[in-house]
């Protein structure tokens, strides 16, 4: 059974290409969706990708992504939280309490921004943060749930 990397996008972003190309680049979610495939076919794994401007909605993907690890289904989740990620206690604990191996995934450097971007309700219970590599951060943290799955690296825990 070929295992699946979940790719979760948060608010806003159905909008890239066009919402701050200055922060956010010129390439469109339909894109970050082809780069997560190819990423995905190299190493073997299929791709699930999602966008949701609701939190609801991602918690309930992130509970689903728990059973899918647990079933053997998902090798793991990245996720782009985006706003949600400094506000959401919700998505804290739906990652902590269903299990989630989560990379955390910023496009932009979230610490060269604003003050109050600096802070993330996730770091703490995601295996993995990556931000500041534009789009290219989609392959990268495919790249490293890949490694999970093939235990090729161990995810670590604080």
């Amino acid at each position: 059974m070929t295992q699946t990397v979940l790719v979760l996008n948060g608010p806003n972003l159905n909008l890239l290409g066009t919402r701050e190309p200055g922060i956010y680049g010129a390439q469109t979610l339909d894109g970050v969706r082809q780069l997560c495939e190819a990423a995905c076919r190299q190493h073997g794994l299929a791709l699930d990708f999602r966008q949701s401007n609701h939190e609801g909605q991602l918690v309930d993907w992130l509970q689903e992504a728990g059973a899918g690890e647990a079933g053997g289904k998902f090798a793991g989740t990245v996720l782009n939280a985006a706003a949600y990620t400094h506000t959401s206690v919700a998505l804290r604990d739906a990652i902590k309490g269903a299990g989630v191996s989560v990379v955390e995934l910023h496009i932009s450097n979230v610490h060269a921004r604003e003050e109050f971007r600096h802070h993330s309700y996730l770091s703490a219970v995601a295996r993995g943060v990556m931000f500041g590599f534009g789009t290219a951060g989609y392959a990268l943290a495919i790249a490293a749930v890949a490694g999970w799955a093939t235990g090729e690296q161990k995810p670590a825990r604080a």
